[in-house]
């Protein structure tokens, strides 16, 4: 039977959604920086802010305007209105553990180590100096050889101590749009930002990536970390976000790190989601489900990025371009719940993308 956390995500992310088309919780970007991995002050809300360019060049970005052009770029796409058999699951994990901690950010502040407020990171290789060619080949604590990319939050802390997540986390890739059979795979380097370390708590509630805010035990829906919890072992703060899964085909990243991708629309007079024609290639959605292994008097955990609704997250793409599309292919567009070797219990007769060793066979 399928948890709580399990049975919502569908209705949520379709509230989600329509907010979005009815303009609200749209965001824009900005971030901190503390200069050092250790906890910072709660920064004030505010508005109308923009994410703060770097105009450091880099290796992926040698004119340090921010942009970075797709090559080659995806034309001549139109978003799918197609709704194919009703599949409740078309998604694929990847389980990462937490790798290190640093100040470092290689898409926000790229070829600036220790600029960043402290990150909690899930990539071997990753550092400030990380480029689309760097990561690939390296070292990996996934599950699956192959995904050497990056995936990082800002470090969660309990007064001065770093609490750090336990084990695999599970990174879904799961399709956002009604049309899983439109799904392709992430384009090399592609990366961005998910969320806004600058937003109100009202605007981390309507954020369209939000699906229950913090969890923890049977508290449900908070913006902030409840402010305590049983202190038992099985008692963990859980934090669910969904990343943008439409993309427009031109970048791998812009200089708010967010333009290039988009979240799914509601297509008009139905409850199907699409992606909007400005953003036309659907790309496999991303969720994170942290678990962070704190509890009990809770009002001095706060995010190095500062409160609870600064919770925030990056992605740099660095699977290798076979595995993935294997993935894509036979877990989103087949309409599989798989696991990180591509297998659905509950449908063995389709087999799964990789073998024993989670390789391509």
């Amino acid at each position: 039977m399928r948890s709580r956390s399990e049975r919502l995500p569908a209705l949520l992310l379709g509230t989600a959604l329509l907010a979005g088309v009815l303009g609200v919780g749209t965001l824009a970007s900005a971030t901190t920086g503390t200069g050092g991995d250790a906890p910072a002050s709660a920064p004030a809300a505010r508005s109308g802010h923009t994410m703060a360019v770097s105009t450091q060049a880099s290796g992926d970005d040698p004119d340090g305007d921010g942009c970075i052009p797709a090559v080659p770029q995806v034309t001549g796409v139109t978003p799918s209105t197609a709704s194919p058999p009703p599949r409740y699951f078309h998604e694929f994990q990847a389980n990462r553990s937490v790798t290190h901690t640093a100040p470092d950010d290689p898409v926000v502040h790229p070829g600036q180590p220790g600029k960043s407020h402290g990150h909690t990171l899930m990539g071997d290789t990753t550092n400030a100096g990380s480029t689309t060619a760097s990561p690939e080949g390296g070292a990996t604590t996934c599950k699956v050889p192959a995904d050497a990319s990056a995936y990082w939050t800002p470090s969660l802390f309990k007064g001065d101590q770093k609490i750090l997540p336990v084990g695999a986390q599970t990174i879904s890739h799961k399709s956002g749009v009604t049309d899983y059979t439109s799904v392709r795979p992430f384009p090399k380097g592609l990366r961005f930002v998910v969320g806004d370390p600058m937003q109100s708590a009202d605007g981390f509630r309507r954020h369209p990536g939000f699906v229950e805010g913090w969890e923890c035990g049977d508290s449900y829906f908070n913006t902030d970390f409840p402010a305590s919890r049983p202190s038992r072992a099985d008692v963990q703060l859980d934090i669910r976000f969904q990343a943008p899964s439409c993309w427009d085909g031109k970048y791998l990243d812009t200089p708010d790190h967010q333009s290039h991708t988009a979240y799914p629309v509601v297509k008009p007079g139905t409850n199907d989601t699409m992606c909007p024609a400005d953003h036309p290639v659907a790309l496999p959605m991303i969720e994170f489900k942290m678990a962070f292994p704190v509890n009990g008097d809770m009002s001095r955990v706060h995010l190095a990025s500062g409160t609870g609704h600064s919770f925030h997250y990056d992605f740099f793409n660095a699977w290798d371009d076979a595995t993935l599309k294997a993935l894509v292919g036979h877990c989103v567009v087949g309409g599989l719940q798989c696991d990180a070797r591509g297998y659905d219990q509950t449908h063995p007769e389709a087999g799964a993308a990789l073998n024993a060793d989670y390789r391509l066979p």
